[in-house]
């Protein structure tokens, strides 16, 4: 019998009924075990052969970051907006569930970032990301400065409203929104994308995922954070250093091989081959 994970944050009533509806199905095929997303639980004795993920893209960024290391394989249902990670709904969970028992589905791999903030001389804040790292000002609206080097060697000094540091599945998050390209999930690469740059010739940059990426606030504005992945966020100072890299773990994602990553593209981003003409 499988050991199964579910997560949900148990504070929206909609996930919450929805898990308790169908916790009955799971319990039947599986050793189940829920995990509320809003708690911080211990999951450092936590083991499962799958784990099922409820809510929206950002659900999946909590349990990567509350899974990680453990390499359990994790399969999204979508109950929030957007859903651009998640493989299933609470309408098709049921069929899908023969499928995903019988062991009919691929696992695909899934680049992470790591996050470190080092003030003189000291690490005092490292994370773990799937989309990605950001350096932007949170309240004055003023430029900022940020230098950036890669593998030790000065790239640039930004000035700008912020810079996005993605791995490939955030290409199609904050950083698609400011201009920077789409970069397929299999890739293991780095996009810098500048935030308003002042210099318009400041353009997106794709990086190898072995470079070290090392983003410095230089300019003595206050009001500047950092965010990853939209969740975790902490005030930086001129001076801080911002080093980001390929994490050694990768996040395993359950495959039904019931879509594409270009499916997904032309449903969720709306793309067609031609505008839609008003007919008369």
């Amino acid at each position: 019998m499988k050991k199964i994970l579910i997560l949900g944050d148990k504070r929206r009533k909609k996930i919450r009924d929805t898990i308790e509806e169908l916790e009955p199905l799971f319990r039947k095929r599986a050793d189940l075990s829920i995990i509320d997303l809003s708690q911080e639980d211990e999951t450092e004795e936590l083991s499962a052969d799958l784990a099922f993920v409820f809510g929206g893209d950002g659900a999946i960024l909590a349990a990567n970051r509350k899974l990680c290391g453990k390499q359990i394989p994790i399969i999204g249902v979508h109950m929030g907006k957007f859903g651009f990670l998640a493989e299933l709904t609470p309408l098709t969970i049921s069929q899908s569930l023969d499928k995903i028992f019988t062991g009919k589905y691929v696992i695909s791999q899934r680049m992470l970032l790591t996050c470190q903030l080092v003030r003189s001389n000291k690490i005092i804040k490292k994370t773990v990301g799937l989309n990605d790292a950001v350096v932007s000002r949170t309240s004055f609206s003023r430029l900022i400065l940020i230098k950036l080097y890669i593998n030790g060697t000065e790239v640039t000094t930004y000035s700008c409203d912020g810079l996005i540091i993605s791995a490939p599945a955030g290409s199609t998050a904050h950083s698609l929104s400011a201009g920077g390209p789409i970069l397929t999930p299999d890739l293991d690469a780095f996009l810098i994308t500048p935030i308003c740059p002042h210099t318009l010739t400041n353009r997106p940059l794709v990086v190898s995922s072995d470079s070290k990426i090392e983003m410095e606030q230089v300019s003595q504005s206050k009001g500047v954070g950092l965010t990853v992945d939209g969740q975790i966020y902490v005030d930086i100072i001129t001076g801080d250093k911002i080093i980001v890299e390929k994490a050694k773990e990768r996040l395993l994602m359950v495959n039904t091989q019931t879509r594409t990553f270009y499916d997904v593209l032309r449903a969720k981003l709306n793309w067609r081959g031609q505008p839609t003409y008003d007919v008369n």
